[in-house]
């Protein structure tokens, strides 16, 4: 494990001498500490062997992010451990999706567990995938684990590649790959307490008061102990509170998921939120629903826009026809949510072009919009006709 200064401007140094791609892998601790952050980054390069690297000691990697900078990483489920690398000073310029490319090929299984296995031939050792990454000292069983996290990757890179190559779809995957590096940082989730477990059976105004009370609460209290918030209060518990709406403490204990373990000062601090939530007066109470940012939901469109609904049917029949000819995911050939955006509202006058431009603004890929573009521009015309 590097967790020096002294260490890292070994392996900077090394790195910055290697040659070719760079394997990346990041281990967060999910489940056991608050937020995302990286707890193990392991790197591999040819001519630089691999190193793991302890971003608790080494809190700031943009040293190492600057000396492999123009080299193409190579990831698994990028957009994973991206965020978290980001926040260590680690960004690519260039890079290649191990999972994404193996959607793109068609492959049935993109775990990299199963991708190694099925393309190389090797079975990696599994066991150690769901561990407390913040351990520390980390076993060494968890490290040789890691370290088998880049050891094959890019040999992976190369034999998808090939594939890829094969198939006729190196271009569409290097499109695909450009798209994610070149994404900006995720926005903070608006009212990201609407996301709670359960949330459905919340209907009144008042409970989902208390439901975002109590997730407010929680988080603060996660966020200062450094653990997950699950493991302070479980979404179940919430909600149960959400629906019950105690009068007091002693009722609260009464309810499932505060029961006897629970302190009497815990006890007190969630009955704070619920009588928080209770003495809030109606206009400061939450609406029922996030305000929609698109169409309505596809089951509502048989009776607010018949041709609409018409468009949609014939635009999924016509997309889910594509993915197989072309073998590979629906939602890889065209996000589901594009084609509802583009049904729902389609231009005055489709066309390939008008359709193309619409895509486009959605940020469809060059690839995707040449394979859709004519048949969704069928579907709104057929669609429409039938509508």
């Amino acid at each position: 494990m590097v967790a020096t200064d002294e260490a890292l401007a070994e392996v900077v140094a090394a790195f910055a001498a290697g040659t070719g791609p760079v394997a990346v892998d990041a281990e967060r601790a999910s489940g056991y500490r608050y937020g995302q952050r990286a707890y193990l980054v392991q790197l591999r390069r040819e001519g630089a062997g691999s190193a793991l690297i302890d971003p608790v000691g080494c809190p700031d990697l943009s040293a190492l992010g600057e000396a492999i900078g123009d080299a193409e990483w190579v990831l698994h489920a990028a957009t994973q451990d991206l965020p978290c690398l980001r926040d260590i000073g680690m960004v690519p310029t260039r890079l290649f999706d191990t999972e994404l490319a193996g959607r793109l090929a068609g492959f049935a299984r993109v775990g990299l567990g199963a991708m190694v296995e099925n393309v190389l031939g090797f079975a990696l050792e599994k066991g150690h995938s769901a561990v407390d990454w913040s351990t520390r000292p980390l076993p060494e069983p968890w490290l040789r684990y890691a370290a088998l996290d880049v050891e094959l990757l890019v040999d992976l890179r190369d034999a998808l590649e090939e594939e890829l190559t094969r198939q006729g779809k190196l271009e569409w995957a290097h499109q695909e790959f450009a798209a994610i590096a070149a994404a900006p940082p995720a926005p903070p989730r608006k009212d990201p307490w609407r996301r709670t477990s359960g949330m459905h059976k919340v209907r009144r105004r008042r409970q989902m008061a208390v439901v975002r009370e109590l997730w407010t609460a929680r988080d603060q209290v996660a966020q200062r102990r450094d653990v997950s918030p699950g493991k302070v209060l479980g979404d179940a518990a919430i909600v149960e509170a959400a629906l019950n709406l105690p009068p007091n403490s002693h009722a609260l204990a009464a309810l499932p998921g505060f029961g006897h373990r629970m302190g009497r000062r815990q006890l007190e601090q969630w009955q704070a939120a619920v009588d928080r939530a209770r003495a809030l007066p109606e206009n400061e109470l939450p609406q029922p629903g996030q305000p929609l940012n698109g169409p309505p939901p596809p089951r509502s469109w048989a009776d607010k826009d018949p041709a609409a609904a018409a468009r949609l049917s014939a635009a999924r029949t016509a997309v889910t026809a594509l993915a197989e000819e072309l073998n590979l995911p629906q939602e890889n050939l065209i996000t589901p949510d594009t084609v509802r955006r583009l049904c729902w509202e389609p231009p005055a006058a489709p066309s390939r072009e008008t359709v193309a431009e619409i895509l486009t603004g959605y940020g469809a890929r060059p690839w995707q919009i040449e394979q859709v573009a004519p048949i969704l521009t069928e579907a709104l015309l057929t669609g429409g006709e039938d509508g």
